[in-house]
């Protein structure tokens, strides 16, 4: 049974099992704060299980991506050293919003692996929730249960809370959950011992390979649990250890999941896999991670500087680095798999087949960066080598410091610092080096603390859902979504379900969810909106500001900082109680001028991909985009610099369309099918649209894309579009950032006023190029006449300097001193004047101390040299002596032992800096 096989059969079986089969999410879940990836198969589904949402369906399956390598759930360190830990993996799933429970997820995971993919039901263990003391939880009696009903009673494990309760953060749906198992080492191992005893012991042949979760309990802030109004089902079965079970191999990369890269890869490195153990595990890392930088660069996010960006880069060089020191690739070679994965996942997961080009040229380009690095990092560990031995560094030891310094910067990890020191002859400070990644881990930890209360409910609402089975009763689900009507209107009557307090490092801040709102919540690029709400009660006006709307998950909550929260929400509730008919509430308005000022964005956006697409060419497709109500941002895939004659044809396509006054055609709620396949809408790569999406079109001949974003009635309320900017973002994604309306109009106007100042200082010429041609060119002259006058300068400086030289003899040296002020112009001079008289005297076989100190822009400045042999056989420094004299004259500066400059900010203090330098050859 081939992989593809394996997955196809789970989805038919939940299929026939009247489940819903639904796509997977994109790995980066863009309305979901708490995730930076998707790290569980449940991670979309959140909202349903919070109350917030109501599914497609109560049955729903899915093979969802999955990346862990951040927070709680970081295997990366472990991926290619052992046989089953993954930084990319899909998670198969089934899922019960209400509907099934215990009884049907068991028996249909039992009849799944030993009916349809025949595993031996003797390997086969299973585990259920042995209690918890602190929580009152007693021993899951009802799933052990049914077990008993499926296996012998020597089969079932009773773990603990770590092991057998499944929770998805701090606070949030919890439940017991109960794992599968299974024993994968030959029939002579399992002679000797059996299987029990190695489950969850880390032992690489007794894996798990599928967690049953029953959602039924809340944990709150303060760590109690209260029942779930619904039970739920969350399963979750990791499709790569599925597949090495049923082809009965010894390692998930040994099946066919992962075979055809690590061959490719070995045939290109000229190895052959399963012969060397460091080649193994550089083969295995290999296949792993170019699997999730694909995955991760098809759903929108790039390798960047922060953030999840930054993950993914680390992902890549990590490959990069195996490559380049176990497999001999000094060139580019993650790029070139790209082809093989997508031909293999072309008909489960089609978003890497359809931006190949795009994909594989951004991860050659990030290599090509990379291995530059890498050759950096190995001349800056060359030099470091070479300065201890050349100190005489008895210990022999790479400083941590150092080695943190060639990991965090150069991409270096540490088994290679200490690889090269030891064929150096120096050891490796291990526990510097930990120090210092801890202090990093600290950093990173505290910069992400956030308390959050629990969510306080006002109101709460019910919604009556039919269940798939017709003999049960319909599933009622506690929600509170909120209706957003801010396309229609902006402002609207509102009352608030529930609010919470945030505590982040020294700032509190708040959140509310109202019944409906005009508030647009970020997404899409477009920011969220800003507003008041209010309400009168006891003759009074209670207001309180929102300084921004997000999502969470499908939530729109709103974000207050107002310091009268409290007492807003206090007064809210009394006259939310007086009024028993429930016809209290508030009015909420929004920022009327920044909203509109964000949609003539917005839709500026739309005109500017179209008008791209026209002038460059079909490939452009979005990468990004901040919409505000000062600025438009777009990023898109090109990789050349978009010239100056390219962005003018661009912008006079939207003037035009603007002129045009086009009307905004929107249609709500239409099937994604057909708006992708009927109307041939735009869609982005990476984007999680639901069944039914709203489609934008300015000309249906010109633009048209799903967005959820506000829009202008027509193009002419954008008034003028204007390009501001045009760079690089990242390998093969430009960005462009414009400005419409007024504040284009303002730019416009000031560029004017600014072009009418230059003429009036040119003495209004009527040609303004060839008068500051002129002007450029008459500078250019008179700086070649300043630069012979400085050569003459310093010429007649050197030669009085020479006729100051005092002959010493100093421990064995003919020593020339000279200590005086000079007459130059810039820093420069000093330095050729220094360096001359050394080449000049040390030909004479004589050593040289010259000390200059000069006013250069009213500023004093030092400049000291020092004969290398000189200053080594009588222990000075350079460096060190400038530190001290620019003490005289209120300054600093250092260098190295031979040549050192100091500045300063007391011109008083020269006098002083030429009496006490004469100490410094005693």
């Amino acid at each position: 049974m081939t992989s593809n096989e394996v997955r196809q059969k789970f989805l038919d079986f939940f299929k026939s099992k009247q489940h819903l089969i639904v796509p997977s999410a994109p790995l980066v879940l863009k309305n979901d704060p708490t995730l930076m990836f998707v790290n569980s198969g449940m991670a979309p589904f959140k909202d349903y299980f919070l109350g917030n949402g109501t599914p497609a369906s109560t049955r729903i399956a899915d093979t969802q991506k999955c990346l862990r390598v951040t927070g709680k759930h970081n295997d990366l360190e472990d991926v290619g050293h052992d046989t089953y830990h993954h930084t990319l993996f899909e998670m198969l799933g089934n899922w019960s919003f209400g509907d099934y429970f215990k009884r049907e997820a068991i028996s249909w995971a039992w009849e799944l692996l030993t009916e349809v993919y025949k595993l031996p039901k003797d390997r086969l263990y299973v585990s259920v929730f042995g209690g918890d003391e602190k929580d009152n939880m007693p021993l899951d009696t009802e799933t052990e249960a049914i077990w008993l009903e499926f296996v012998p009673k020597e089969k079932i494990i009773y773990g603990s809370k770590k092991d057998n309760f499944w929770e998805m953060g701090a606070t949030g749906p919890c439940g017991p959950c109960s794992e599968i198992h299974i024993d994968l080492r030959s029939d002579e191992e399992i002679a000797k011992k059996g299987g029990r005893d190695l489950v969850n012991n880390d032992d690489a042949q007794v894996i798990e390979i599928w967690n049953l979760v029953f959602m039924q309990f809340e944990r709150r802030a303060n760590g109690s649990l209260i029942a779930l109004p619904n039970k739920h089902i969350d399963t979750g079965m990791g499709f790569e250890r599925l597949c090495r079970a049923i082809e009965g191999k010894n390692s998930n990369y040994d099946s066919d999941v992962f075979q055809p890269i690590i061959q490719f890869v070995a045939t290109k490195a000229n190895v052959k896999y399963a012969e060397n153990e460091k080649t193994d595990i550089a083969l295995r890392v290999v296949a792993d991670h170019i699997r999730a930088i694909t995955f991760t660069i098809a759903d929108g996010q790039l390798p960047a500087s922060n953030g999840a960006g930054y993950v993914i880069r680390r992902i890549l060089r990590r490959a990069v680095r195996y490559g380049y020191t176990y497999l001999g690739f000094t060139e580019p070679f993650l790029c070139q798999i790209v082809p093989l994965l997508a031909n293999q996942f072309k008909d489960v997961f089609p978003e890497i087949i359809n931006q190949q080009e795009f994909i594989t040229n951004v991860i050659h380009e990030e290599e090509k960066s990379f291995l530059k690095t890498l050759e950096n990092g190995l001349k800056r560990l060359d030099n470091y080598l070479s300065q201890e031995n050349a100190s005489g560094n008895a210990s022999k030891i790479i400083d941590g410091k150092i080695a943190f310094e060639l990991y965090d910067t150069f991409g270096f990890p540490e088994d290679l610092t200490a690889l090269i020191g030891r064929e150096n002859g120096f050891s490796f400070d291990k526990e510097g080096f930990d120090a210092e990644m801890k202090i990093q881990k600290d950093r990173s930890r505290n910069q992400q603390t956030q308390e959050k209360d629990d969510w306080q409910i006002i109101e709460d609402r019910a919604t009556y859902f039919p269940r798939v089975l017709s003999n049960k009763t319909p599933l009622i689900i506690h929600s509170s979504t909120t209706t957003f009507v801010g396309y229609d209107v902006l402002a609207c009557e509102s009352k608030i379900l529930r609010y919470r307090t945030i505590k982040e490092k020294n700032k509190t801040f708040y959140q509310i969810v109202l019944d409906k709102t005009p508030f647009y919540a970020e997404s899409g690029g477009q920011v969220g909106d800003t507003g008041i709400i209010s309400f009168n009660y006891q003759d009074k006006n209670h207001q309180l500001s929102f300084y921004d709307t997000k999502k969470e998950n499908d939530l729109i909550v709103h974000f207050s900082d107002d310091k009268q929260f409290m007492g807003f929400i206090e007064n809210y509730k009394k006259a939310h109680l007086e009024n028993t008919d429930n016809s209290f509430s508030v009015l909420a308005n929004i920022n009327v001028e920044k909203r509109l000022s964000s949609q003539n964005n917005h839709s500026a956006t739309h005109l500017l991909q179209a008008a791209l697409k026209q002038v460059l060419g079909n490939h452009i497709a979005q990468k990004g985009s901040l919409v505000n109500d000062e600025v438009l941002r777009f990023d898109f895939t090109h990789f050349s610099k978009v010239s100056d004659e390219e962005i003018t044809k661009v912008e006079n396509i939207v003037n035009q369309k603007i002129r045009e006054n086009i009307l905004l055609d929107e249609r709500r709620n239409v099937p994604i099918a057909k708006a992708i396949e009927e109307l041939k809408a735009t869609a982005l790569f990476g984007e999680k649209y639901g069944n039914f999406v709203r489609v934008i079109t300015f000309d249906a001949d010109f633009s048209r894309e799903l967005c959820g974003g506000t829009h202008v009635k027509s193009t002419g309320n954008i008034g003028f579009f204007k390009i501001i900017s045009e760079g690089s973002v990242s390998s093969g994604v430009r960005r462009i950032e414009a400005i419409t309306a007024q504040t284009a109009e303002n730019f416009v106007n000031s560029q004017i006023s600014e072009n009418e100042q230059v003429k009036e200082l040119l003495k209004n010429p009527k040609d303004v190029k060839k008068a500051l041609e002129t002007l450029l060119e008459e500078k250019h002259q008179l700086q070649k006449q300043i630069e012979k006058y400085q050569i003459i300068q310093t010429k007649a400086e050197k030669q009085t300097l020479f006729s100051k030289v005092q002959q010493m003899n100093m421990n064995g040296f003919e020593v020339s001193f000279v200590s005086s002020v000079v007459d130059v112009e810039t820093a420069d001079q000093m330095k050729q004047i220094a360096f001359e008289m050394k080449h000049q005297i040390e030909n004479e076989k004589r050593s040289l101390f010259l000390l200059n100190v000069a006013t250069i822009a009213g500023k004093p400045l030092i400049s000291l040299m020092i004969s290398e042999e000189f200053a080594k056989a009588n222990s000075l420094h350079a460096g060190n002596i400038v530190k001290e004299l620019a003490k005289e004259i209120k300054g600093g500066g250092g260098g190295q032992p031979f040549y050192a400059t100091a500045g300063g900010t007391d011109t008083s203090g020269i006098e002083r800096v030429l009496m006490r330098v004469s100490e410094f050859l005693k």
